[in-house]
């Protein structure tokens, strides 16, 4: 929702095409894992090791939301820009704790599920 908030305000106050590309990207690949957990592809996938995949998306998304949303915040042609980059640095902080606390949840070095019963 965060993400959409900034799309919505970057749209609104017609900011550069950077700023609405990222957040835009950002709710599609949000809204991709959530109907991939959802609908319990994860399972079904298990060629990729999908809490992995969702850090290395949440550590990615947010390296570019620091830097986009630190020159909408620096540059701030008007207060939509500004309102944007300050709800990009909100989701900064999310993506920074979603990453943190699927790291401690995984365990790369534990068993994993097999997909055979043992006898």
């Amino acid at each position: 929702l965060v993400a959409l908030a900034a799309f919505i305000c970057f749209v609104v106050s017609r900011s550069h095409e950077a700023y609405t590309a990222l957040a835009v990207i950002e709710v599609i690949v949000t809204l991709l894992f959530f109907l991939l957990y959802l609908l319990k592809l994860d399972k079904k996938m298990k060629w990729l090791f999908w809490p992995l995949a969702d850090i290395f998306n949440s550590v990615i998304a947010a390296v570019f939301l620091l830097i986009v949303c630190l020159f909408a915040i620096i540059i701030k042609t008007n207060y939509g820009t500004l309102v944007g980059g300050v709800f990009g640095l909100v989701l900064l902080v999310l993506c920074i704790v979603d990453a943190v606390v699927l790291f401690r949840k995984i365990s790369l070095s534990g068993p994993r599920e097999r997909n055979y019963p043992t006898r």
